[in-house]
């Protein structure tokens, strides 16, 4: 939301005390401190980037007003629709169209499974998976059925698993891509639970079979797509939580950055904040309050100030830079959406550089209504390690854009034009996809551990909680409702929050 104050006026320290600061104005942030609020406690955030929202957040290519960033939700455990419907969005929740996605192979393109698991397919016997393994590779998948529980049950990662009960060119022609596109990591590098949640007590119950353990999770998830959207964007998530928010009397800066947390001779907390982008802390304010939330990457470091908080030298994992080139095209030839919503790239291809692509008017039937009839919306993710480009994979800006535009014709299967081109955005993301490594697993959990010995101090966001707002939102919620547990007083008064400075 881009009206939130740019360039705060910081003022001097000693002003007001707040009842909680919450340091990250992303998703995680807003929504704990709309619950924070709503209990009656004066809130105030603080963002060095130039809105709040995070990776959720909306931009304006072409004329259309599109996601940046994340552009759905997964529907499990219902916490995120529970949400919408709080904000008045439950009725413009919307489901993807039923065109399926396909993989680009080495060995050629096809369809993932229609019904499956981060690409493990619950009936390996299935026409899609017959395309696009064969049927050698789905005929040895099938032996998963029949395998005893013991086969893979010592795998220490995902890919291990799926190794052990259905084959390498499951592993690396469906779960491979699938995994890379959503959490920017090689599936041989994360633990089962981290990645599928759920996923061994389901296959423990189904006698060992992967598959029969992913059809029992798909049985007991709600009914419809695994994901789903808005009508108009995610993106309107984050308009109407910083509406709420700051119509509750909360305050959001953004542009501020926390550099410091300090606990204080009498007892209460105090957040050193300063304006984005400086050199000097000429600016700094210091914010006092007797509650912090940080739902930020930075936890770590800023704990690291507070007397008695010992998180080690862990680290977080940064992530993969990922960087989104939107492309909005003349394209009639689009119209038959020839890779359905989408397509994700499998290891070792080598004539394209992107990770993933989502055509997104053949995905999103309200962004077909809005766009111009022929006009086509599709969007690539570049963010894998390649010698040939960029540290992160990414090509050079100068070439970006061709890249892309080579890219989509490769993958799409149909020419596109440099004439076709309408407009463009690029957008980089950083922090936002966090690898579920056992590294991070194991940093995250020493400072959960160390935070838990901290009356008035909680932490929320992606880098804890794991990716995707299904992950974000309840362990949002819930250190919200840590920090209400904390004793402490409740300063808001009948004229709410005090004025800024």
């Amino acid at each position: 939301m881009s009206d939130a104050p740019a360039t705060p006026d910081l003022g001097a320290d000693g002003g007001p005390t707040w009842d909680v600061v919450v340091v990250g104005a992303g998703v995680a942030g807003l929504v704990a401190a709309r619950d924070l609020l709503r209990a009656g406690l004066r809130v105030v955030l603080v963002d060095g980037r130039d809105a709040p929202g995070g990776a959720v957040r909306g931009h304006d290519v072409a004329g259309l007003r599109l996601d940046a960033g994340a552009e759905s939700f997964a529907t499990r455990g219902g916490a995120v629709a529970a949400l919408l419907d709080e904000l008045g969005l439950g009725d413009d929740v919307v489901t993807p169209e039923p065109r399926g996605a396909w993989v680009h192979l080495t060995s050629g393109d096809g369809p993932l499974p229609r019904t499956g698991l981060l690409g493990v397919p619950a009936d390996p016997l299935a026409a899609d998976v017959r395309r696009t393994l064969g049927t050698r590779g789905a005929l040895r998948a099938a032996l998963d059925l029949v395998l005893p529980a013991r086969v893979g049950a010592r795998a220490a990662t995902f890919g291990a698993l799926v190794r052990a009960r259905m084959g390498d060119a499951v592993a690396d022609r469906l779960v491979h891509p699938v995994v890379g596109g959503v959490h920017a990591a090689d599936p041989d590098d994360l633990a089962t639970d981290t990645v599928a949640p759920g996923l061994t007590a389901a296959r423990a119950a189904a006698g060992g079979s992967l598959a029969r353990g992913v059809r029992a999770l798909r049985a007991s998830a709600p009914a419809g797509s695994a994901v789903q959207g808005l009508a108009g964007g995610i993106h309107r998530l984050v308009d109407a939580l910083v509406a709420d928010v700051t119509g509750h009397g909360g305050v959001v800066l953004t542009r501020t950055r926390a550099t410091a947390l300090t606990r204080d001779d009498d007892g209460g907390l105090s957040v050193v904040a300063e304006p984005a982008g400086t050199t000097t802390t000429g600016d700094a304010r210091t914010l006092r309050t007797v509650r912090v939330l940080l739902a930020t990457p930075q936890a770590p470091a800023l704990l690291a100030g507070l007397d008695g908080v010992d998180v080690g030298t862990v680290a977080v994992d940064d992530g993969v830079p990922v960087t989104l080139v939107t492309l909005v095209l003349d394209a009639p030839v689009l119209d038959a959406a020839p890779r359905g919503t989408g397509v994700l790239v499998g290891p070792g291809v080598t004539d394209v550089t992107a990770k993933a692509l989502t055509h997104a008017t053949a995905k999103w039937g309200w962004l077909a209504r809005t766009a111009p009839a022929g006009r086509h919306v599709v969007r690539l993710s570049f963010g894998r390690a390649s010698a040939a480009h960029a540290a992160d994979g990414t090509p050079p800006a100068d070439a970006l854009l061709d890249v892309a535009l080579a890219d989509a014709a490769t993958l799409l299967g149909v020419p596109l034009p440099a004439d076709a081109l309408v407009g463009h955005a690029v957008v980089r993301w950083t922090q936002s996809l966090p690898r579920p490594s056992a590294a991070h697993r194991e940093a995250v959990a020493a400072v959960r551990a160390a935070v838990a010995q901290v009356p008035g101090v909680a932490v929320c966001g992606a880098w804890a909680a794991g990716t995707g707002l299904a992950s974000v939102v309840p362990d949002a919620r819930a250190a919200a409702a840590a920090l209400l547990d904390d004793a402490g007083p409740v300063t808001a008064g009948p004229d709410g929050p005090p004025e800024q400075n």
